[in-house]
């Protein structure tokens, strides 16, 4: 839904029906349960039929109540603590086969992730990458992992690489001052939302840069700013934020980010193959290491 959930409820509040205003005051003050919730439940647990809720979905705009209950767990995830997606998704990962329903899950996220990314817009990020001057990557916190994995594979292939790791606010601007229309900056940030990567990619944007935001949702404040939108699901898996899927769309960018540079990714790991080998960075299998 194009408008925010809470506010669109509270301000349709006063013209509901009496049992419609029993499950939109269980939704704005229990959203955290209601999202995981099926309209039966829901029903049951505020007092109502199924098929109210189901016209209580459809009364809000949704086309029907998945719809509804996808709209709340999307605007959930930036709004819960570590804490209460704890409580969250502990019904759903107890159990002796707690190996098997994440990875279930995180299969389930790159087939989502499939359903829903742009190739548009993944193939125009691989043409911003592969003609920028210097490209700049962020990503805080959890998604720090994504934005190193992302700057190691760049640096192997272009010059001007530069990786902006968290700092004070005064030192991330001193970091990408210089960014320019001639530059690219990649922003990557999930639930919950890094301001400083917000901040991050505004200012890139401002200064006439390309902008690549990889996040999870059309609604995330890095897509206000993108020139190429990359989302990847990355619903959470308790306290632990799920970086399978946006690390598959990394791959593939990567890979058609070198699919544009071929030349210069052969000769790239042809130089670094002879400096692996004359230095000795990789073991053998059945070798020891010559100074043991």
């Amino acid at each position: 839904m194009e408008k925010d959930l809470f506010s669109l409820i509270n301000q349709r509040f006063p013209g509901f029906s009496k049992g419609h205003k029993l499950i939109a005051g269980y939704i704005l003050d229990h959203y955290d349960k209601a999202a995981f919730m099926t309209a039966q439940k829901l029903g049951k647990t505020v007092g109502v039929s199924e098929s109210t809720v189901v016209r209580f979905a459809s009364e809000l705009g949704c086309d029907g109540y998945p719809a509804l209950q996808k709209g709340l767990q999307e605007l959930m995830r930036n709004k819960l603590t570590a804490v209460q997606r704890i409580e969250v998704t502990s019904g759903q990962l107890e159990g002796d086969d707690v190996t098997e329903r994440v990875l279930n899950m995180d299969i389930e996220r790159i087939r989502a992730t499939l359903d829903e990314i742009s190739k548009e817009d993944l193939n125009r990020a691989a043409d911003m990458i592969a003609s920028a001057g210097t490209i700049y990557i962020m990503g805080t916190r959890s998604s720090a992992s994504i934005a190193v994995f992302l700057n190691y594979y760049l640096s192997l292939i272009f010059p001007h690489v530069k990786l902006v790791q968290s700092a004070t606010t005064s030192e991330l601007f001193e970091k990408i001052m210089r960014i320019d229309s001639n530059d690219v900056m990649i922003g990557v940030s999930f639930p919950r939302y890094s301001n400083q990567t917000v901040k991050a990619l505004t200012y890139a944007k401002n200064n006439g840069a390309r902008v690549i935001a990889v996040t999870d949702s059309v609604s995330s404040p890095l897509a206000d700013c993108a020139d190429a939108l990359l989302l990847a699901r990355s619903d959470m898996a308790s306290f632990v934020d799920s970086l399978v899927a946006p690390l598959s769309l990394v791959n593939a960018l990567l890979v058609a980010v070198s699919s544009r540079c071929r030349d210069r990714v052969t000769a790239t790991f042809e130089r670094l193959e002879k400096v692996w080998a004359d230095y000795d960075v990789y073991a053998k299998n059945g070798e020891k290491p010559n100074d043991l």
